[in-house]
């Protein structure tokens, strides 16, 4: 939703490279062209005249650090007044003191509080270790009821519906119903799903308003749809006049829209982006994180999010067993077996294109990730899935008579079968080298990974004291001498794990190893 925008800054950024120190003419071009950005990103005209004033002050003013240079200046301001505008800090759901906590989701028909629903009560019984409630208060919308009742199924929810819907039922009487359900069930927590409407009504807010004096909720979630451009703004503040609401759910934020909703909604409202919905799928669902959201935009990733989507998806025994195996003879204990079960865990974080997009500086391979096809992972299993055990343990026994076996097994093309092959080998050789310490081959400044050996820390410290000097006999050279240390990173640059001390995220690019791994070894 964001690659529109993020292409211009950073074009707008490139554009100030190179400059010794930035001069007013210099702030009004950048600002100029940051202000197009965000106006054709659909963001709300008086959000838009804050932040370029702000962004404008600061750059003119004090907040300019002689450490940076003038666009690595400009990424700074920008990043942390985007992280102003996305509402500052992360915020928490409130909950009850004494359960049950009530969560009304209000909303236009369409935004996508039904899905939502069942979304948020799977992240709470899984991510909170809850024991939450759907009720079916929209009665109105054709087979809302039912779809509730789906989608309470698929999270493994149970769904409070007295009323079958369609029209029929008192939705404020099956709330007020709801409560004592969950009570004498001891449900902790409650999400009420209300009825939409295509436009803002009286009717709709005098129903919403009626729920929500019925149920007394502790936290009123408007559900957004992040694609309808400045009209989210518009009905936002119109329910926030007539209901109130406590928090904002961004759904559809996977969309091709130019997403100002996003980047207005929290500055005009004053209520903060608490969830983003970004797929169809019910774990496709997100904490909202101004900063990490902010970083993105700016093409510096979100490396923060991609350890936490780790975190959940590896074994960390089987990870250990794993770093073992590459530790020992130069990786060749690592075989084809463990190669799929690596690439199978990776998959459990999400699409391959959603993982590298957090990398930093994942816009300047944008091009190559939209066209990664997803299913070559599945015809990656086939080949493996059609070797003996003895060829997937060594590869090098794979001549042209197996490989031509093999390709007509997993239904592909022997070309197909030789590239598998060279593709292991080249990621073999990668991850033995990141796990004995040396680093990862191509990218300079790379140390070991942590706990994965301590080949390269040693080498450091015997380069470290090799190289150790002694110092002036003179104060003053002796003091230049202590403050000649490397600073570190700031906003708009790379630390060395990705590629080493200043290096701008729009420089960023792949080694050469992981691009043949993707299937892209041609740039």
């Amino acid at each position: 939703m964001f690659d529109t925008l993020s292409d211009r800054l950073s074009t707008a950024f490139k554009n100030l490279r190179g400059k010794g120190k930035l001069t007013d003419a210099d702030i009004d071009a950048t600002t100029r062209e940051i202000r197009i950005a965000l106006l054709e990103a659909d963001v709300a005209l008086p959000v838009v005249k804050e932040f370029i004033a702000a962004v404008r002050e600061r750059a003119s003013g004090a907040d300019v650090r002689g450490g940076l240079n003038p666009a690595q200046q400009v990424i700074k301001i920008v990043n942390e007044e985007l992280v102003n505008i996305l509402g500052g800090e992360t915020r928490e759901l409130r909950m009850a003191k004494r359960p049950p906590t009530v969560i009304m989701l209000a909303g236009l028909q369409g935004a996508g509080k039904t899905t939502l629903a069942g979304k948020l009560a799977k992240w709470l019984k899984e991510t909170k270790h809850q024991t939450p409630m759907l009720v079916a208060a929209d009665l109105q919308r054709p087979n809302a009821v039912t779809q509730l009742q789906v989608v309470g199924e698929r999270a493994g929810v149970p769904v409070f519906a007295p009323e079958p819907g369609n029209g029929v039922g008192d939705p404020v009487d099956v709330a007020r119903k709801a409560m004592d359900e969950a009570r004498t069930k001891q449900h902790s927590v409650v999400i009420v799903d209300t009825a939409g409407r295509l436009g803002v009504d009286e009717v709709l807010m005098k129903q919403a308003a009626d729920i929500r004096d019925a149920v007394t909720p502790d936290e009123i979630l408007f559900v957004v749809d992040a694609m309808i451009g400045q009209d989210a703004v518009t009905t936002a503040q119109a329910f926030l006049d007539g209901v109130g609401f406590d928090g904002v759910v961004l759904s559809k934020l996977d969309g091709d829209a130019r997403g100002g909703a996003a980047l207005s909604i929290a500055q005009v409202t004053g209520r903060q982006v608490m969830f983003a919905s970004n797929g169809e799928k019910l774990e496709d669902f997100d904490v909202f994180h101004p900063d990490r959201m902010a970083s993105r935009i700016l093409g510096m990733g979100d490396v923060m999010s991609l350890i936490e989507q780790a975190e959940k998806s590896f074994d960390a025994e089987e990870a250990a067993k794993t770093a073992a195996k590459l530790q020992k003879r130069g990786g060749k204990d690592f075989t084809l077996d463990d190669f799929l079960a690596q690439m199978q865990s990776v998959r459990k974080m999400g699409p391959l294109t959603k993982i590298f997009g957090m990398l930093p500086g994942a816009n300047q391979f944008k091009d190559q990730l939209e066209n990664f096809d997803e299913r070559e992972i599945d015809r990656i299993e086939a080949v493996i899935h059609s070797m003996t055990p003895a060829e997937r343990t060594d590869p090098n026994i794979i001549n042209g008579s197996r490989r031509a076996r093999i390709a007509k097994g997993s239904g592909t093309e022997v070309a197909t079968v030789s590239g598998l092959v060279e593709r292991f080998f080249e990621a073999r050789k990668m991850m033995a080298a990141m796990a004995s310490g040396k680093g990862m081959p191509g990218m300079p400044g790379m140390p070991g990974m942590p706990g994965m050996g301590g080949g390269g820390a040693r080498k450091a410290k015997q380069q470290q004291k090799k190289g150790k000097k002694r110092g002036s006999g003179n104060p003053a050279k002796r003091a230049n001498q202590g403050n000649s240390q490397p600073a570190p990173p700031q906003p708009g640059q790379l630390p060395a794990a990705f590629g080493g001390g200043g290096q701008d995220a729009g420089d960023f690019a792949l080694p050469d190893e992981l691009r043949k791994i993707l299937g892209d070894d041609k740039k």
